[in-house]
């Protein structure tokens, strides 16, 4: 299994502390956010970190940092969506398959490790807030039947997409289509497969998203235990 990073966003709700510094970058506890993820993936062969702001940084963390030997970056030549972010890496993936990550949010290590465990599929976490999230709806066998982003009148808690995926290899021969906004999106390589049946839905029990400056902050003081 390789591993891909999407590492490439501005971290505008995070300004002005990303004005200098990525956000995978930012550190919480000590440690750079990537640091953290990195180290908490399960065994890959091969990581790939897709960049673009600030991406001299990132390769230059990369460089220093010991949790993974075989590396290399892809630089998102625009911000056209996490579905053209993971397309762009068509070239650089060698296994059968892929684990993709989002590089702003902290997962628990035995989450990741039961992630890279099933052929493909997606983590995903309970919220009390559905419409701020996609929301991921199953079939009767517990497998992935769709996601329905920001859903209004939902009761909670629902489940969430989370940012974490392992897909099939076959992945890369999909064309993925623009979506109004004019990017591409991840989730639509992951319905097109979940379509096809068997896409499994995996329960994390620990996440730690750090989009915002709030979150950010109380990440200093949160409990990282399972990441370690």
């Amino acid at each position: 299994m390789d591993g891909i990073i999407l590492a490439a966003g501005k971290g505008t709700r995070l300004r002005p502390h990303t004005e200098k510094t990525p956000k995978p970058l930012l550190p919480v506890q000590g440690r750079p956010i990537l640091d953290w993820i990195i180290g908490a993936m399960p065994p890959v062969d091969r990581l790939v970190v897709v960049v673009n702001y600030l991406a001299e940084q990132i390769e230059d963390y990369l460089k220093q940092q010991s949790h993974m030997r075989n590396w290399t970056t892809v630089f998102q030549t625009k911000p056209l969506g996490t579905g053209d972010a993971l397309m762009s890496c068509k070239n650089h993936v060698q296994s059968d398959k892929v684990m993709v990550l989002n590089g702003d949010d902290l997962i628990g290590r035995a989450d990741l490790a039961k992630l890279a465990a099933v052929p493909m599929g997606i983590l995903a976490h309970s919220v009390n807030d559905p419409k701020h999230y996609g929301i991921l709806f199953r079939n009767p066998d517990g497998t992935l039947r769709e996601i329905v982003e920001k859903p209004e009148d939902l009761t909670a808690p629902q489940l969430a997409n989370i940012g974490g995926y392992v897909f099939p290899k076959r992945v890369f021969d999909m064309t993925l289509t623009a979506s109004t906004r004019g990017e591409y999106e991840i989730t639509e390589a992951v319905g097109r497969l979940a379509a096809q049946g068997g896409f499994q839905v995996v329960e994390a029990k620990y996440w730690l998203p750090i989009g915002t400056v709030d979150a950010w902050t109380d990440s200093q003081r949160a409990d990282l235990t399972p990441v370690k």
